[in-house]
């Protein structure tokens, strides 16, 4: 049986409509909040194997644009941005869906749940 984990922080909008497609779906899935539960740096090598660095990395975010342009400059491999990321979690793109401890995807996107989950 599959275990799908979701990872995310649980005030964020985006965990708030994945995990209601989930729950609207009868999808079973385990909710880790990184914020309450951390993240460790093994994972995010884990992750960063799987996806590559820059799909985790969430440029997007508040968190990011709130990092000087000298700090943001600095992130350019992978050993670099995960130093970052264990130290700022909210950097993470979110989403982060694994199934079975490999990464199904990262993001929000109704048509690739209907085609993984369904």
């Amino acid at each position: 049986m599959s275990q799908i984990i979701i990872y995310g922080i649980p005030n964020c909008d985006t965990i708030k409509k994945t995990l209601d497609w989930f729950k609207q779906h009868n999808v079973e899935y385990k909710f880790h909040d990184y914020k309450k539960s951390g993240i460790t740096k093994e994972k995010l090598k884990q992750w960063c194997k799987q996806v590559g660095w820059e799909t985790i990395l969430n440029k997007k975010s508040s968190t990011w644009r709130g990092l000087t342009p000298g700090e943001q400059a600095k992130i350019t491999t992978q050993a670099a941005a995960i130093e970052l990321i264990a130290a700022n979690t909210s950097i993470i793109k979110r989403p982060v869906i694994e199934n079975n401890t490999q990464i199904s995807i990262v993001g929000f996107d109704v048509i690739k749940y209907n085609e993984l989950f369904l």
